[in-house]
């Protein structure tokens, strides 16, 4: 189980047809918004309205789908050497959302969004940062890697838009298409990975190097082309890929990746996580504290010695960390339900309010967060409030899609919770909006 690092469904429904594993993590989600800044400024888009998922897969891929929504994996994120790869690949994405390709399709064209960023460069059909080809719809499979897919085809046109105005939101911000360039060459290197395979796709569509020479002509005349992005970029890169190997990779290898030999902070950070990974708590608590001592105000640090005494059993010492990092960090609805979950499993009465209320702030943040919504179904249950134990189950499985579950907890709630009160106003919405959704 990982720690900070939790699985989640931020939007269940899709993900589950999609099969996609979404995980949370606030540090790596921050890095995120930092590089989509500058980059939505100049799209055009507003950044409370277009949401960021992570997608737990090896895979070199990114992809929109469902909406403004922008889904990367974190194979990208980890094999992208620099920080401007990650921000090309955003810029593209933007591309596709300012262009309105996806609406123009549909949400069954969205839904199939979700396949290979390298099978896209040699030529398949499907809506993902790297390209769209011009053939018919098809559904095939690309083997365990990328499973089965349902591909529908983009035109080109389309695809030419996205990578103009990547480029083109790359310049406005300041930043250099270098890093798209470097990453499309990446890929490019991955030829073989998948033209070796009975794909018919992967023999009949060759990859086309069209739009890598689209990017090396821009950045003959790109005003921007020899920008340089600050350091702390890079800074926020190597913690982000340092922290994703700790908690993905086995410790086995992570150690390879970062020998004792190596001191930087990116090492030190995967090390404490490989070591937290193999439950030696003592070490991990050791580490962790020399981390904290160096930087005594880093958050995610202290956050992190949180989740190794949490997941160490030593709950009542884990409590510390995680309000510290608060102190900090008071918008981060994840360390928030953190110290709540931690809260309540501590099993006292005593804890019960203060868990409340951290997770009624961190709904504020996300009202769409389900398993803060179970958390205080369970405060609720304990309590014998049996009214707002359904109303919280409704919120959760409304969150999860589950609207057979919505329904019947929604209706509970009504029955239970005081007839025009506010939580009774709740619950009816949700049984309208499960039952829609169901018809719908």
């Amino acid at each position: 189980m990982m720690a900070g690092f939790l699985a989640v469904t931020l939007d269940p429904a899709y993900a589950q047809r999609r099969n996609l594993s979404l995980i949370r993590d606030t540090e790596i989600e921050n890095t995120i918004r930092v590089y989509t800044a500058p980059i939505f400024k100049a799209a055009g888009l507003d950044p409370t309205v277009v949401r960021i998922h992570l997608v737990n897969d090896p895979s070199l891929n990114a992809f929109v789908a469902n909406g403004q929504r922008i889904f990367l994996h974190t194979g990208l994120l980890m094999r992208a050497e620099e920080p401007g790869e990650v921000i090309g690949v955003l810029a593209h994405e933007a591309g596709h959302i300012t262009g309105g390709h996806l609406a123009r399709f549909g949400d069954g064209i969205a839904d199939a969004q979700n396949t290979s960023l390298l099978a896209i460069l040699l030529g398949i059909p499907a809506a993902v940062v790297a390209g769209r080809g011009d053939v018919a719809a098809a559904a095939l499979s690309l083997g365990s890697q990328v499973g089965q897919r349902t591909f529908l085809s983009y035109t080109r046109a389309n695809e030419q838009s996205a990578d103009q105005a990547a480029v083109n939101f790359l310049d406005r911000a300041g930043i250099s298409s270098r890093g798209l360039l470097k990453f499309m060459e990446l890929l490019t290197q991955e030829d073989a990975v998948f033209t070796d395979t009975p794909n018919p796709y992967t023999r009949t569509h060759p990859l086309s190097r069209d739009r890598v020479i689209f990017i090396e002509n821009h950045l003959q005349t790109s005003p921007a082309s020899q920008n340089r992005l600050d350091k702390t970029y890079f800074l926020l890169h190597e913690r982000m890929r340092a922290k994703l190997r700790g908690f993905i990779l086995p410790p086995s290898q992570t150690y390879q990746l970062y020998p004792e030999s190596d001191q930087s902070v990116p090492a030190r950070y995967a090390r404490t996580i490989a070591v937290m990974q193999e439950s030696e708590t003592e070490r991990a608590v050791e580490m962790i504290d020399a981390l904290v001592a160096d930087y005594p105000e880093d958050p995610f640090f202290i956050e992190l010695k949180g989740d190794i005494l949490r997941d160490g059993g030593r709950l009542d010492e884990a409590l510390t960390p995680y309000r510290e990092a608060l102190e900090i960090l008071p918008w981060s609805a994840l360390i928030r339900r953190s110290l709540a979950r931690t809260l309540v499993e501590m099993n006292s009465p005593d804890y019960d309010d203060e868990a409340e209320a951290h997770l009624r702030d961190a709904l504020r943040y996300e009202p769409w967060m389900s398993s803060a919504w179970r958390l205080l179904a369970t405060i609720y249950g304990r309590r014998g409030d049996f009214g707002n134990t359904a109303l919280a189950q409704a919120e959760e499985a409304i969150n999860q899609g589950r609207q057979d579950a919505a329904l019947a907890h929604a209706k509970r709630a009504i029955e239970l919770l005081p007839n025009g009160s506010a939580g009774w106003l709740r619950a009816q919405d949700i049984e309208v909006q499960a039952q829609r959704k169901k018809n719908g």
